[in-house]
């Protein structure tokens, strides 16, 4: 989880108690303001980020209350000046720096490189320069922090070059904002213990519909999504990555299973593949079990010849699961191993997950339900 501080200065006074308490429940950072009397009032579980315009010294008292300083920078000298500040306490002195154009962008550069702290601000609505300081931090110790004008722009910053900024910055209205940035920052998704599956039979079932979910990722060729008949049980099927003799690659798809389908997603919910549309999201598996949010370009329905592969799990626990019927859709086992579905064999050995929850509309419920 990245951390985040919420920016208190503008504020209204009616509302700051209830933006403080949330953020604190949310357990977000930590808390901006440039009146150290306001941050004073702040319980010492959070940190205290004392904002300094340019040119200015933070009070003697700032010690005591800040811990920590960002000061205004517009110049390498005033550069300079904070760097030779934060040698003797480079925990507690950072620079913030409103990027405007390509010298201030070269300055936040040059500030995330050198210092502990850093917080930029940019003018113009493109993440190219976000990309840039990034880019330039990368290898530094120190934390950027950018600042987010709301939720949707805090939501675009945590992706850029697939790992954002190290904190956000938001000047939250009220507290909803606050518990809307805390769940924000929580999407990361947690791996999968995932399971050997033995399969039991393979039966030709006739003509119906499946989906192929088109993605805007490149799986990995370890990679693919988790699909099953029944909520409880699925097969990890691997993404087109793999070349075919008749058809070039397509590393952005999965030939799932049929419309009716589960899929596993993001917070251990499911849903049918007939659901899923351009901006669903679907949870990416490796053979692993790393996972990752990965959203959907697309889906095709067609109507192919489906086969219907049962396997067990070492636990007794069934899992079915409708394929297209053709060699080039295929499914992973232990080790990464790439099998194709139509040459699959009684005793072959798949990887799957196996949810111990039923399914109420996707929600894991505890409730009495048989799948057959």
């Amino acid at each position: 989880m990245k951390f985040a501080w919420i920016d208190i200065r503008r504020v209204d006074e009616g509302r700051r108690e209830g933006v403080v308490d949330a953020a604190i429940h949310a357990g977000l950072a930590g808390f901006v303001d440039d009146r150290l009397e306001v941050l004073g009032t702040l319980p010492p579980t959070v940190q205290k980020v004392l904002v300094v315009g340019r040119g200015g010294v933070p009070a003697p008292e700032a010690a005591d209350v800040a811990d920590v300083v960002l000061t205004e920078v517009a110049t390498v000298a005033e550069l300079d000046s904070l760097t030779l500040l934060a040698a003797d306490a480079p925990a507690r002195h950072g620079a913030f720096v409103d990027v405007v154009d390509d010298p201030t962008l070269r300055l936040a550069c040059a500030a995330a490189q050198r210092l502990e702290h850093t917080l930029v601000k940019f003018r113009d609505p493109t993440k190219i320069p976000l990309e840039i300081v990034i880019a330039a931090a990368d290898k530094s110790p120190g934390r950027l922090v950018c600042e987010a004008a709301d939720l949707e722009e805090a939501g675009i910053v945590v992706d850029v070059l697939e790992k954002g900024s190290d904190g956000l910055l938001l000047a939250a209205r009220d507290a909803n904002d606050v518990f809307g940035l805390g769940s924000l920052l929580r999407t990361s998704t947690p791996d999968l213990e995932l399971t050997t599956l033995t399969v039991e039979s393979i039966e030709h079932s006739g003509l119906g519909d499946r989906v192929c979910v088109d993605t805007c990722s490149h799986f990995e060729k370890d990679e693919g999504i988790l699909v099953g008949s029944y909520a409880h049980g699925f097969v990890l099927c691997v993404s087109e990555t793999h070349p075919l003799p008749y058809m070039p690659t397509r590393p952005f798809r999965v030939n799932a299973g049929t419309l009716s389908s589960y899929v596993l997603g993001e917070d251990n919910r499911t849903n049918y593949l007939s659901e899923l549309e351009a901006g669903s999201t679907v949870l990416g598996v490796t053979a692993d079990g790393r996972t990752r949010r990965i959203v959907v370009a697309r889906v095709k329905l067609e109507s192919r010849p489906l086969l219907t592969v049962r396997a067990r799990s070492d636990d007794g626990v069934e899992v079915s699961l409708a394929l297209q019927d053709d060699w080039h859709v295929r499914v992973l086992g232990p080790g990464a191993s790439v099998l194709n579905c139509t040459e699959l064999e009684p005793g072959d050995k798949l990887l799957g997950y196996v949810a111990t929850d039923k399914r109420h509309v996707g929600w894991p419920v505890g409730e009495f339900c048989i799948e057959k």
